[in-house]
């Protein structure tokens, strides 16, 4: 390998820092590189990937620990109980390294930590002292769906990285990373373990890797071209190379990302899998409603071949899940039915929405799921424009574009800090990251079409504020800033309101650089001693009686409403 791949890779790191993420250090936006690369087909936004980032004093010589249940990130609120067969349990572990080697002693490190985290045996308690925090979540996380699944006789696949700017991998450190691969292989009879390392070459060809931009699916003769898309039946087979990609997973990013949440078994997959399952009976296409289609612009169709560019598929996630998971596993050889699928290119971001709420209303998906599509959604996006800030109405789409990462909202971030400042609840917003708005009635409460617009600014900038303050704060841990923010973003949100519960439109008129730093490091002073009397945990931070402390606190030392703005 030529040591211009070294120098390029250094280019292009720093070229990326500066761009997207300036307030990280080098090694810090080295482990977010290698994240976004080995993960980029999972379609991870920041907010997803930075819990899995656990590099720091008890690492373990891990920098990044992922767990994914059938291709979907398991969070701290991920529910597992809906799957019933076929279950993948993927875990991707690596450790970045900006020197210019590989070392054996790398190896011995995470060799160790995994012989220790993954006995299960073993209570995660007994290593508190040796390892960090972040890591035991993260691990935490793993061991909650092997025991959760385990009725389910999951498969088990491990990738272990090991990425540097090295040029080569002297034949001792690739018989540790042997060594490593069986130790994992027998604490997990059956499973599947390989070890990679990443070189400066693999890493730039894995950030050439971009995402594809335009796709071809093969239709049948019956297919009819309109002014706005084309309507045409297709082949199962050719729809199921449509929706893999080339290590044949299912491409994530072509479903409308808010509007993605599987099912899991419900009563409507199981039919859809019956159906399948049935080849001999009626064309698969009489008994489905079909896929839609949303493309930035109208298909192209060369004989039997369309072309759709940016493709996203807004309406039968469940077909597309069960059609990718049929032919998998069965036997499709002589499979020669047909779905209908409908591509359709919207003139306007309005349109588009009512396309994807139209043909969605008549399944069983939760209104909450098609929230992006809200004018709220809408008029918050443009709104926080600007102030620079970029909401995430469509998950990625600002990532995508290669906007600073600071500067980027996406809907769950909104809604945590709008559960843990408006509503005063920051016990519900750190205990549900992922799942805070899957029930429709905390989306109406969180997204209120009552609330002022400048409601939304004010509860991200201080959430915002909180976060930066925790960070300045050396005595913390990662989790401990993540376990704190949104109780002192309430709790300073009330101080600087002058009010135990201020009104949302108190909160409305408070801006970040207003705020008095006496105020910050008082709410802060106050959250962490609470935070350390019920025991400095995770536990402690998702329950309701730290958030109840602090608002008796908070009713003792200022009126019950706000007396000034």
């Amino acid at each position: 390998m030529s040591s211009n791949d070294q120098i390029i890779l250094d280019q292009v790191l720093e070229q990326q820092r500066a761009e997207r993420a300036s307030h990280l250090a080098a090694t810090k936006y080295f482990e977010l590189f290698l994240a976004e690369q080995l993960l980029k087909h999972y379609d991870l936004s920041y907010d997803e990937i930075e819990p899995g980032l656990v590099d720091g004093g008890g690492d373990g010589g891990i920098d990044g620990f992922f767990v994914f249940v059938n291709g979907e990130l398991v969070r701290e609120d991920t529910d597992l109980s809906g799957l019933k067969k076929d279950v993948v349990i993927e875990t991707i572990i690596f450790q970045a390294k900006t020197e210019a080697s590989f070392r054996e002693k790398a190896l011995d490190g995470i060799t160790a930590t995994l012989r220790d985290l993954f006995d299960l045996s073993q209570q995660l308690t007994k290593f508190a002292g040796a390892y960090n925090k972040e890591l035991l979540a993260a691990v935490e996380l793993f061991r909650n769906a092997v025991k959760t699944l385990a009725p389910r006789f999951p498969k088990h696949s491990f990738s272990l990285y090991y990425a540097s700017k090295g040029v080569d991998v002297h034949p001792n450190v690739t018989r540790k990373a042997e060594q490593l691969e069986a130790l994992v292989k027998s604490q997990f009879q059956g499973s599947d373990c390989a070890m990679r390392f990443l070189t400066a070459t693999d890493l730039l060809a894995l950030a050439r890797e971009t995402p594809r931009l335009s796709y071809q699916l093969e239709v049948t003769d019956a297919s009819i071209n309109t002014k706005g898309g084309v309507v045409a039946l297709v082949k199962l087979r050719e729809f199921a190379k449509f929706i893999r990609d080339e290590k044949d997973e299912l491409r994530r990013s072509l479903f409308e990302a808010n509007v993605r949440d599987y099912q899991g078994a419900t009563q409507v997959n199981e039919e859809i899998r019956r159906t399948l399952a049935d080849k001999w009976s009626e064309d698969f296409w009489w008994l489905n409603n079909g896929i839609t289609i949303v493309a930035g612009r109208k298909p192209t169709q060369t004989g039997k071949t369309l072309t759709v560019e940016d493709p996203q598929i807004v309406n039968g996630l469940q077909t597309s899940r069960e059609i990718f998971a049929y032919f998998r596993t069965a036997n499709t050889d002589r499979e020669e039915r047909e779905i209908l699928v409908r591509v359709i290119s919207p003139e306007t971001p309005e349109s588009r929405d009512r396309v994807i709420k139209a043909t969605n209303s008549q399944t069983p998906i939760s209104p909450a799921s098609l929230r992006a599509t809200d004018k709220i959604q809408r008029d918050i996006e443009q709104y926080l424009r600007s102030f620079g800030l970029f909401y995430d109405r469509r998950k990625n789409f600002y990532k995508n574009e290669g906007k600073q990462i600071d500067r980027i909202i996406s809907i769950p971030a909104m809604a945590q800090a709008l559960m843990a400042v408006v509503l005063q609840k920051p016990g519900t917003a750190r205990a549900r990251p992922s799942s805070l708005l899957k029930k429709d009635e905390d989306y109406e409460r969180v997204f209120s079409g009552d609330f002022p617009i400048e409601l939304f600014r004010a509860a991200i900038e201080l959430s915002r504020l909180a976060d930066a303050r925790l960070r300045g704060d050396a005595t913390l841990t990662p989790e401990d800033r993540v376990n704190l923010k949104f109780y002192v973003a309430m709790y300073v949100a009330a101080l600087a309101c002058n009010a135990a519960r201020p009104k949302p439109e108190q909160i409305a008129k408070l801006a970040a650089a207003t705020i008095d730093k006496a105020l910050l490091d008082r709410a802060m002073a106050d959250a962490k001693s609470v935070y350390q009397q019920l025991g400095g945990t995770a536990l402690a931070a998702k329950g309701s009686e730290f958030g109840d402390e602090l608002i008796s606190m908070l009713d003792t030392a200022l009126p019950a409403a706000a007396t000034t703005a």
